[in-house]
């Protein structure tokens, strides 16, 4: 996913931390007014509560957007993750 993230200059690096932390990549940064502008991927399945971790990381301050850019492959060590839990949860099922 594409998404651009809008803050104040104040939450900068704490906004480049969580998008490391997602496995996202930053693409660029624009000063726009007191706000800085940051553009960046991060995957889908790393951003479904980004809303609520934004508003909590910026004191309500933060807003993004987002838009759907490509599919990609999922790195090996996140993919062993999802067929464990698969299978602990088909175990469960049983």
């Amino acid at each position: 996913m594409k998404v651009v993230v809008t803050v104040s200059d104040e939450y900068l690096g704490d906004i480049l931390g969580d998008v490391n932390k997602r496995r996202g990549r930053v693409l660029g940064m624009n000063k726009v007014g007191d706000y800085q502008v940051v553009e960046c991927e991060i995957p889908e399945a790393e951003i479904i509560t980004y809303n609520i971790d934004l508003k909590a990381l910026t004191q309500g301050d933060g807003t993004f957007t987002r838009e759907f850019v490509r599919y990609e492959e999922v790195p090996a060590n996140v993919a062993e993750k999802v067929i464990e839990q698969a299978k602990l949860d088909q175990a469960n099922q049983q």
